[in-house]
């Protein structure tokens, strides 16, 4: 990372400025021709300050806005990308000489450049707020050194992309990058997980087998949700950190391993370490440098680009309908980004199936009609002019074909977009004689 730093006197600019203005008086044989007025000494003196004087005093203020005109045109850039606020830019201008805003200016550049040079690192991180663009920067920062990183945050505020991006900027980043999570994995298994074991170490061990650690060398191992971690484990983990060696299962030898460590956790830690749940040498070994991830409720200005940006990789190049964003920026996401992002995709699924035409049906097989008051996929879209019952009820088959359509026929991931159960959506799939091998078909063609 590139750090630019710039500072600004603004005396220099005068002092150049006057005594270039004066050598050119001196080559032009001006100032000869000033002192050969018939004017006593002290006259002429005056005459020739007032001269210089003027001359510099115009010339330093044409500098000055010849140099700040461009500099306006890119905070006005820099607030469209949102590296800086509107606010901050009026803050720093507002009742300020030309010289003062010249120097302010050019301290909000080194700031700004320091912001796009840690946003362009990190590209999949996408943020506008100053809270995240903060984070960003320590991110570069850390991501120069070897030290350990602790990232704390709630869940689905993005802790394993931090991480990522740690180490594609590091000096490891040839190396493999490896993340386990901690909670995911039965205590009694996650040691063995973590520092491999030797063939008949316990039942069922027919092989030997490389643990995260060795196969992390020379690369980034990422220990999230760190916080659920057994004591037992704990104590192996900083026995590895403190050593740089790690032992398998069921072997007296041990190994060397360069592994960076990068852990997270949503969890308290130091109030773990209160109540002896979570050592405290393995704390501070982990804590080298912290970074805490803002909520997305306390973010909001980033809701607008994360909704695009997910709506451009789901394939959907137009903008969020307005009522649709003003929906996102009420909710207060307990689930954080990665809820956000399941209900985008949720609100594609709706805007498929408002978009859900007799084309897109024609996969949905001719059945016969049964005595039933629940309508047909082929026929859902002849129920608008019916009773209530029936039109919600086409409306309901129309998001189930959008859904099935973008899932192409996987129904448990068609139930997750629709937020059911995946029984709740096979009871609601033989109701509206939808064939979803037709779904799955078209696919393919």
């Amino acid at each position: 990372m590139t750090h630019v730093k710039m500072s600004a006197r603004v005396l220099v600019p005068f002092i150049v400025s006057g005594l270039s203005i004066f050598a050119v008086l001196v080559y032009a044989h001006v100032l000869p021709l000033l002192f050969d007025l018939p004017h006593d000494p002290e006259l002429r003196l005056f005459l020739l300050c007032l001269l210089v004087g003027s001359i510099t005093f115009l010339a330093s203020l044409f500098s000055l806005r010849w140099i700040t005109g461009p500099l306006f045109r890119f905070f006005r850039k820099a607030e469209d990308l949102g590296v800086l606020s509107a606010k901050q830019s009026a803050e720093e201008t507002h009742n300020k000489t030309d010289p003062e805003i010249w120097e302010s200016m050019l301290l909000q550049v080194t700031d700004i450049l320091s912001t796009l040079d840690a946003s362009t690192m990190f590209p999949e991180i996408i943020c506008q707020s100053r809270s995240m663009r903060e984070v960003l920067t320590q991110t570069a920062q850390v991501a120069r050194t070897d030290s350990s990183v602790l990232i704390t945050g709630e869940s689905g505020t993005g802790k394993e992309l931090i991480a990522s991006g740690i180490h594609k900027c590091s000096a490891r980043a040839k190396g493999p990058f490896l993340a386990i999570n901690c909670a995911a994995i039965p205590s009694q298994l996650l040691e063995s997980e973590l520092f491999g074991y030797e063939r008949g170490a316990f039942t069922g061990a027919s092989s030997a087998k490389p643990g995260k650690f060795e196969l992390a060398n020379n690369g980034t191992l990422f220990l999230d949700e760190i916080g659920d971690m057994p004591l037992e484990t704990q104590a192996k983990i900083l026995r590895t950190l403190e050593t740089g060696e790690i032992s398998r299962l069921g072997s007296t030898s041990t190994r060397h391993c360069d592994v960076r460590i990068i852990s997270a956790t949503n969890a308290d830690l130091p109030k773990k370490v209160e109540e002896k749940t979570f050592r405290e040498d393995l704390f501070h070994r982990l804590n080298v440098f912290p970074l805490a991830l803002p909520p997305l409720r306390q973010r909001k200005e980033d809701i607008p680009a994360l909704v695009d940006h997910f709506r451009k990789k789901l394939g959907h190049e137009s903008p969020c309908p307005p009522e649709m964003l003003q929906i996102f920026l009420a909710q207060d996401w307990p689930g954080n980004v990665r809820e956000l992002k399941n209900h985008v995709e949720r609100s594609l699924v709706l805007e498929d199936a408002q978009r859900l035409t007799p084309r897109h049906e024609e996969h949905v097989p001719n059945s016969p009609v049964q005595e039933s008051t629940a309508p047909r996929a082929e026929q859902a879209s002849e129920l608008e002019h019916n009773d209530l019952d029936s039109s919600l009820a086409a409306i309901e088959c129309k998001m189930i074909c959008a859904a099935l359509k973008r899932t192409e026929g996987v129904q448990n991931s068609a139930a997750e977009l629709l937020g059911i159960k995946p029984r709740s959506l096979w009871h609601r799939i033989k109701k509206y004689e939808i064939d979803v091998n037709k779904y799955k078909i078209a696919q393919h063609h």
